[in-house]
C-alpha cells in the first residue's frame, strides 16, 4: 500500500482529497491529510476508510520527522513560503514531492542533490501556474511540429464569481486568499511587445489595461503580471517578439482599484497608527491633504481624477470606506485594513458559485501565412467546498499525484509541466472530467 501525506487542509485542498480518496481504493493509498486545525482536516476526509486526519504543525516539523518518513510521497498545500520547509525534509528522507505552487528559486536549488538521489520534485501543477502550462505548451509544441513559428503569445487567467452570482458594482467576490488579492501587482511588471521591452510599475499597472470577450461568459479587460520575460525560456520561446501573460477582471474594475493604488492604501509595508481608534472615513482620509473644509469624497476626486458623482465613485462609497464605522484593528498596515472592508463586502454568498476563466492567444506564421490560436476556459464552482479554484487548483495536483506513484512519470530532477511526459497524461484526464478548453485556428 502506497501511502500519501498531504499537508494543508485549506480551501484549494478540498477537491484534491477528494481525488485522492476516490482512487485509494483501486491504486491501494492510504491518504493522510495534516493540518493545525484537527477538525477542518477530518471534514476533508470525512471518514473515508483509505483516510486520516492528524494534526501537523510546519514550524515544529521535527515532531513530524516519523510521518514524512512512512509516506511513500508528500503533497505540499501549505502557504508558498512553507514548501522549501517541506522540501529540504523530503530531500533528506528520500521522498518525491508535489506542490501546486510556483517554484521557489530555493527549491530549483536542490536539482543536482534531487537528481542525484533519483528523486522527483513536481511543482505549479494547480490552475496558474499549472493548467495554464499545460495547455500553453500542448499548442506550443503542435505548432512548432508543423514548422510553424510563434511570433505572439498572451495568456491570461482570472479567478471570479459566477455571472449568475455578479450582484455587486465592482463585479467581483473573492474566490481565493484575500490578502493575495490585496497585494497583487506589487513590484514592476514586465513582458515584451514586438521586440520592445515594457516595463510597468505598480502605480501604473491598473491603467495599462487590455480586453477580451470569452464567449458564453462576457467581457474582460487584463492587467500584466509581474514577470512575463522568465516564461520564454520555460516555454522555449527565447526570442519570441511578444510575450504577455496578465490577470483577467471584469471592466471597470481596474480603474477603481487604481484610485486605491493611487491613495497608498494597499501598502503592507508600514503600520497605522492608532488604528484600533480609527474610522474607516479617516483612514482614507489620512492619505489625503489636510484640509478639514473640504469633503473626503471632494478630496478623493481632485487627487485620483475621477468624477465626484462618477462609477468609480460609487465603487468606493458601496464598499463603505468613507463611513464613520471603526476599523476595529490594532497596529495595521493599510492594506490590512483595506483587506478587513473587502472581506465583508466582497464575501461569497451561501449559494455564490466561483468561475475560473483563462485564455490563450497566440499568433504564428507558417510558409508565409500569419495564423491566430486562441484557446479558452471556463470552469464554474459546484458549491462552495468544491468551488473553480479548488478544482482546477487540487484536481491536477491529484492526477500528477497518481501518474508519478503508477510509474508514468519517471524522469528524475525538479519539473514544471511543461513536457509531454507531464502535460499530456494531465490534461487528458482534466478533459475527461469535463476541463476542457474550446479551441480556434484563424487566418490573419
Amino acid at each position: 500500500m502506497k501511502k500519501i501525506l498531504v499537508l494543508g487542509a485549506g480551501l484549494s485542498t478540498t477537491s484534491l482529497v477528494a481525488y485522492l480518496l476516490d482512487h485509494a481504493d483501486s491504486e491501494n493509498w492510504k491518504i493522510t491529510l495534516g493540518d493545525l486545525n484537527l477538525d477542518l482536516a477530518q471534514k476533508k476526509v470525512n471518514g473515508h476508510p483509505m483516510g486520516e486526519a492528524i494534526v501537523f504543525d510546519i514550524c515544529n516539523l521535527t515532531s513530524y520527522v516519523k510521518v514524512i518518513q512512512e509516506a511513500d510521497l508528500v503533497i505540499s498545500m501549505l502557504p508558498a513560503r512553507f514548501h522549501i520547509l517541506v522540501a529540504e525534509a523530503c530531500l533528506e528522507h528520500n521522498k518525491p514531492m508535489v506542490t501546486a505552487s510556483y517554484e521557489a528559486p530555493e527549491i530549483k536549488n536542490m536539482e543536482a542533490e534531487v537528481q542525484a538521489k533519483g528523486l522527483i520534485f513536481l511543482n505549479e501543477l494547480g490552475v496558474d501556474p499549472g493548467i495554464d502550462h499545460m495547455s500553453s505548451m500542448r499548442i506550443i509544441d503542435d505548432i512548432k511540429s508543423k514548422g510553424g513559428k510563434l511570433i505572439s503569445f498572451k495568456s491570461r487567467t482570472g479567478g471570479l464569481v459566477a455571472p449568475q452570482y455578479d450582484n455587486n458594482p465592482w463585479n467581483y467576490k473573492f474566490t481565493w486568499n484575500p490578502r493575495n488579492v490585496v497585494l497583487a501587482g506589487q513590484g514592476t511588471s514586465m513582458f515584451i511587445r514586438n521586440n520592445r521591452y515594457k516595463y510597468i510599475p505598480y502605480q501604473k499597472l491598473f491603467s495599462r489595461l487590455e480586453k477580451t470577450h470569452i464567449k458564453g461568459v462576457g467581457d474582460f479587460e487584463i492587467y500584466p503580471n509581474r514577470d512575463s520575460l522568465k516564461y520564454r525560456d520555460t516555454y522555449g520561446l527565447g526570442d519570441i517578439p511578444t510575450m504577455i501573460r496578465g490577470t483577467m477582471r471584469r471592466p471597470g474594475f481596474s480603474q477603481a482599484w487604481d484610485v486605491f493604488v493611487q491613495l497608498g492604501i494597499t501598502d503592507d509595508s508600514f503600520v497605522i497608527e492608532d488604528s484600533i481608534n480609527m474610522t474607516y472615513k479617516q483612514f482614507i482620509n489620512s492619505f489625503l491633504k489636510y484640509d478639514p473644509s473640504i469633503p473626503v469624497e471632494d478630496k478623493i476626486a481632485a487627487y485620483t481624477n475621477i468624477e465626484l458623482k462618477g462609477e468609480i465613485m460609487k465603487k468606493i462609497e458601496w464598499l463603505g470606506l468613507l463611513e464613520d464605522e471603526p476599523i476595529g484593528l490594532k497596529e495595521a498596515t493599510p492594506a490590512q485594513i483595506l483587506q478587513k472592508k473587502l472581506e465583508e463586502k466582497w464575501g461569497l454568498d451561501p449559494e455564490d458559485k466561483d468561475m475560473i476563466v483563462m485564455e490563450h492567444v497566440l499568433e504564428w506564421e507558417l510558409q508565409n501565412r500569419t495564423y491566430q490560436t486562441r484557446s479558452s476556459l471556463v470552469v464554474k464552482g459546484k458549491n462552495q467546498d468544491e468551488t473553480a479554484m479548488a478544482i482546477t487548483v487540487g484536481t491536477p495536483v491529484g492526477i500528477a499525484t497518481r501518474l508519478l506513484l503508477n510509474g508514468t512519470i519517471q524522469t528524475p530532477g525538479i519539473h514544471v509541466p511543461v513536457k509531454p511526459e507531464l502535460y499530456n497524461p494531465i490534461l487528458n484526464e482534466l478533459e475527461d472530467l469535463g476541463i476542457k478548453f474550446i479551441e480556434e485556428t484563424r487566418k490573419l
